[in-house]
């Protein structure tokens, strides 16, 4: 069969499945099961199964469930609140004290569960009704809040760049702690974004001293860094352990846990229906992860086995572009597609295999890369008119236009974009943290 052929007829077979509203893992399911009838008859679903077998049964993957049951733990524990209520207390009396409340939670909620759409349906449905109700901005207060939650999955613990490193068969461990400082990158640019905003124009954000009057004034900024430690426990129980060449991925994520569960007792959260609610949640999603997961692999195998892949790297490699050119080129298709119809788990489905022959040949460093990947596909969280992070403010915040909250995102897209230059520009940005990272 020519190489061309799967592609040409799978390409519209997929863009239909994703019109007709069904959801991204079955579009592949779909799409790969036509596609083994196609190229090998019914005997080859019994290599599908067995793809399934070997993927849904790979270690590294064991990770994802734990992260997530840990980020679940920690929501359902008060441990969220206290964390508000700290750094509350911490931030100084500056105007526009909210949006940098706001910016500093989603970061060290990212550090926590790394889950977008949960962090921007609890700080829309918490944070910004307050916002509104002490005169800030609401189209900013939007717009601050979505960007903040897609902080998560770029901070470790990220269930995305364990599914990343996975697809694209790379160390996990240097997935997550590349993430460290282009986070932080994100969260300084939105920060001085906020901020210069608030000094242009005082009138985003209520005076310093009607905003502070009645926040949470117990204790003392001692007691609350005191009461944001254990939180900071989690954290170093599971990156700091993968740093250090203590612990794999899948290790650290099992003492997260653990440590999840040690911070309930200290809240006083801990509880068997918290505990069961939370163990059903990661569950369910997980499955659903996994199912997708199955999907790729089988996905990329059928890319392998057609020659389609190796083909189309030859095609691009001959073209001879000089590799900034070929980055940018890398880099942008993702962001056109998620501007489209596609979420970022489809477009790793569908361009990871492609890219892999591709990184090779022009020599890119591989967690550099997907690093850089990583960052683009979560600016499609944020992106209208399909951003998930969208979805999930509108729903936390009902009485908000869809129009308006599209439009707050967008400074933040911009801004994310420009964070990715830089990241390209200077990439010990992404890359120091890794280096350093202890062997195991």
């Amino acid at each position: 069969m020519t190489w061309w052929l799967p592609i040409a007829a799978g390409a519209p077979l997929l863009l239909l499945l994703f019109v007709a509203g069904l959801p991204a893992f079955v579009c592949f399911l779909i799409l790969n099961l036509i596609g083994l009838l196609a190229l090998t008859g019914t005997a080859g679903f019994g290599m599908f199964a067995n793809s399934m077998f070997t993927t849904a049964t790979n270690g590294t993957l064991a990770a994802v469930p734990l992260f997530i049951l840990m980020g679940e733990i920690m929501f359902r524990s008060g441990a969220m609140k206290t964390l508000f209520d700290s750094l509350d207390r911490l931030v100084g009396q500056i105007r526009g004290r909210q949006f940098v409340l706001c910016i500093l939670l989603s970061a060290i909620l990212g550090a926590l569960s790394g889950a977008a759409m949960a962090v921007a349906g609890l700080l829309g449905r918490s944070l910004f009704p307050t916002m509104v109700q002490r005169g800030y901005d609401r189209r900013l207060s939007a717009g601050t809040i979505m960007a903040g939650a897609c902080l998560d999955p770029i901070i470790p613990p990220s269930v995305l760049a364990v599914i990343i490193a996975t697809i694209a068969n790379v160390s996990p461990a240097s997935m997550l702690i590349a993430g460290i400082l282009p986070g932080l990158l994100l969260m300084g640019m939105f920060l001085v974004y906020v901020v210069g905003r608030v000094w242009l124009d005082p009138s985003l954000a209520p005076d310093s001293m009607v905003d502070i009057a009645d926040r949470n004034r117990e204790g003392t900024k001692s007691a609350a860094v005191l009461r944001m430690v254990p939180c900071l426990f989690v954290f170093f129980m599971v990156m700091g352990l993968i740093m250090l060449g203590v612990a794999t991925p899948t290790e650290a994520a099992a003492t997260g846990v653990f440590g999840a569960l040690i911070v309930s007792i200290y809240y006083g959260g801990l509880s068997r229906s918290m505990i069961w609610e939370s163990a059903e949640s990661a569950a369910t999603i997980t499955c659903l992860l996994l199912v997708i997961m199955c999907s790729a692999v089988m996905f990329s195998q059928l890319l392998t086995y057609t020659g389609a892949a190796q083909r189309l790297g030859e095609i691009v490699a001959a073209l001879a572009l000089p590799a900034p050119l070929m980055l940018f080129a890398l880099i942008a298709l993702p962001f056109v597609l998620e501007m489209m119809f596609l979420d970022a788990i489809a477009i790793m489905l569908v361009l990871i295999p492609i890219y892999q022959p591709l990184l090779k040949l022009y020599g890119f460093h591989e967690i550099w890369f997907w690093t850089l990947f990583l960052v683009i596909t979560v600016v499609g969280g944020l992106t209208p008119p399909f951003g998930y992070v969208l979805f999930a403010m509108k729903s936390a915040a009902p009485e908000v236009p869809t129009t308006e909250i599209f439009s707050a995102s967008w400074p933040f897209v911009w801004i994310i974009v420009l964070g990715l230059v830089v990241m390209a520009l200077f990439p010990p940005i992404v890359t120091f943290l890794p280096d350093l990272m202890a062997p195991r």
